[in-house]
């Protein structure tokens, strides 16, 4: 007989969990039952996405400030989430930045390419070893880690070789943890979203730059449509995996872009 699928552990981290795809994702989370540690550099965002979960929820919820780029801030998080919660279930790998809008690639300051590469993958980076280390070390060991990508993670906007650049680098962080976890029952998967509904995409709403070079106005998708998606991915049995998922807006400028 094959053996019982196994239910994930409902305790996760959500980073960037004080605006956006992050707040949207921990929100579901929270209203399915999980326990969430929320992690983002502004405390009184992360404080804001909690009180939006409703009281019943308050015993679920952590908030810590946490900036990915720094090892010793990831550290304290996941020794936090262990301390008040135990067994990690997920890392949902999210906090990132597009950096300079609209920059062209001869114009970009050395400095800003390293905070988008800081942010979106080494902070990424970071985050995932520590899950890795714990889901590794835990008894019985596993866990799942979903990355946030990008449809940029596929195909690029005019002037976002930062942004882009790295959202493909996470497409190969993805593929690697996924292959080193299999000994372990490490789940890892990625989420490309395109045009949801959040601060970063206003610009989509008022007209942004195409590769015609022509503006337009593109359509959006509510972040809760995402956060559905990331709650069906992270409450599959170990033994499944979504490899890869693309949400976006239905009639957005991807397939065909360009």
């Amino acid at each position: 007989m094959n053996a019982e699928p196994t239910a994930p552990s409902k305790s996760a981290v959500v980073t960037g969990a004080g605006s956006g795809i992050g707040r949207a994702v921990a929100l579901e989370l929270l209203g399915a039952g999980w326990s969430v540690a929320l992690a983002g550099r502004r405390e009184e965002s992360l404080r804001e996405t909690a009180s939006l979960a409703g009281g019943p929820a308050a015993d679920r919820t952590l908030c810590l400030r946490t900036d990915v780029t720094s090892p010793d801030d990831v550290a304290a998080l996941f020794a936090a989430q262990a301390d008040r919660f135990g067994r990690l279930g997920l890392l949902f790998n999210n906090a990132g930045t597009f950096g300079p809008r609209g920059t062209p690639v001869e114009e970009l300051d050395y400095a800003e390419w390293r905070q988008v590469v800081d942010t979106n993958l080494n902070g990424a980076f970071l985050c995932a070893q520590a899950a890795f280390r714990r889901m590794r070390e835990q008894d019985p060991h596993g866990g799942r880690i979903i990355n946030n990508g990008s449809i940029s993670a596929h195909v690029p906007r005019p002037h976002s070789v930062a942004y882009t650049t790295t959202k493909h680098a996470l497409t190969g962080l993805t593929k690697s943890l996924s292959l080193d976890g299999r000994p372990y029952r490490i789940a890892v998967g990625q989420i490309d979203i395109g045009n949801a509904a959040t601060d970063m995409t206003d610009r989509m709403r008022s007209g942004i730059l195409q590769a015609n070079g022509q503006l337009a106005v593109e359509p959006v998708m509510d972040a809760a449509d995402v956060a559905r998606t990331v709650r069906h991915m992270a409450e599959l049995p170990l033994e499944a995996n979504v490899q890869f998922a693309t949400v976006l807006a239905t009639t957005m400028p991807y397939v065909g872009r360009g």
